[in-house]
């Protein structure tokens, strides 16, 4: 299935919610999905399925790569 495009810029349109926006930022900032999960108290292994899922929806292949698209696309905090 395509993504919507935005019809200014033939971007597909990107739905990330709060939390992830939130999780993108920490990786922007150097957190680690050990210390992302301790903050939480959540199981490693859960935000790191989560991360994956974001990456995916984002078209990215990696962090790094989920970060650039994110900030290309002016959703961090630089």
């Amino acid at each position: 299935m395509e993504r919507p495009l935005d019809y200014r810029s033939q971007t597909p349109v990107l739905h990330i919610t709060p939390s992830d926006r939130d999780a993108l930022q920490l990786l922007a900032n150097g957190t680690a999905a050990i210390e992302i999960a301790n903050d939480l108290g959540l199981p490693e292994s859960e935000i790191e399925s989560h991360l994956t899922r974001l990456f995916a929806r984002m078209g990215a292949a990696s962090p790094a790569e989920a970060i650039a698209i994110a900030l290309k696309r002016g959703l961090l905090n630089t």
